[in-house]
């Protein structure tokens, strides 16, 4: 196995509309797309899009919704053998509202039975042990995080805030989004403000920080260079998903031995690929990392 993702599954429910009505009336939906989704499935999709033998790691409830959504996982190349079923639990539902002009909206249905435990991990540590790479969403408790970096053999690829010196010193990348970065620096996530804070991140453990900037961009540092890489592609339709595609990409080209600002150029395009259209579904087939 090439990469493990470890994260959420859920269903995905993209409602696109002019605008929102006001309370006590109703308004029309132009376009409705039901679909696998969740950060941990939408980086496991798009990993597979690129090529990359992918397991997820990550919870679904015991009912029809579960079924359909760990089958669509499976037609598009994904071992869900680690992907747990819980007994009494509502598989995850995220619904998003999406207005004219890229605004939206998220209404989340994610029980607490549908967040992945330590045991859940420990169960899969085999298949963690012995991939080139593995990715952890820190919207996960710590205790399942800890236990993923713990078991990881290869690369891990930590997305979100985190300050837990023990889950960085075992980190190979940190990726987070704006929101994310700010929290993690302290004050807003604007490219001076990183540089400064990048020597003491990168003293912690990642040897490669990818960071979205409130002004725009992508900025990525590494040990002995540092790029901003612009956002690409056409017009941003919708946010949802750029920063999973991004997470994909850029493990991807650093698993086929592309060089950092390589690396950062080809994550930055694939997230741009994936924000002009709703939901945040990666649609990454036609491309191939840069060394491959």
């Amino acid at each position: 196995m090439d990469a493990v993702v470890v994260g959420q599954l859920a269903r995905d429910l993209v409602m696109v509309v002019e605008g929102l009505p006001d309370a006590g009336t109703s308004g029309a939906v132009r376009d409705r797309l039901e679909q696998l989704g969740g950060k941990g499935a939408n980086q496991a999709v798009g990993l597979a899009q690129l090529g990359v033998a992918t397991a997820l790691v990550a919870v679904a409830g015991d009912d029809p919704v579960g079924d359909a959504l760990i089958a669509r996982a499976g037609v598009d190349g994904i071992d869900v053998t680690h992907v747990v079923r819980r007994a009494g639990t509502p598989t995850g539902l995220i619904v998003e509202v999406l207005e004219d002009g890229g605004r939206w909206r998220y209404l989340e249905h994610l029980p607490l039975g549908v967040l992945l435990t330590e045991a859940d991990v420990r169960a899969a540590a085999g298949v963690l042990g012995a991939a080139r790479a593995v990715l952890v969403q820190l919207q996960q408790p710590l205790d399942a995080v800890r236990a993923a970096v713990e078991l990881a053999g290869g690369l891990v690829v930590l997305d979100g805030a985190v300050t837990d010196r023990g889950i960085l010193r075992g980190a190979g990348v940190l990726r987070a989004d704006a929101h994310e970065a700010a929290l993690l620096l302290g004050v807003p996530a604007r490219e001076k403000d990183v540089l400064e804070a990048a020597p003491g991140l990168l003293d912690a453990g990642p040897a490669l920080l990818a960071f979205a900037l409130e002004e725009g961009g992508d900025l990525f540092v590494w040990r002995d260079g540092h790029e901003l890489v612009p956002h690409s592609g056409g017009d941003a339709v919708d946010s949802t998903g750029g920063g999973d595609a991004l997470t994909a990409a850029l493990t991807a080209a650093l698993l086929e031995g592309a060089s950092p600002p390589e690396a950062a150029r080809f994550a930055v395009a694939a997230a741009g690929a994936v924000v002009t259209h709703p939901g945040g579904r990666p649609a990454l087939h036609d491309r191939r990392p840069p060394g491959r």
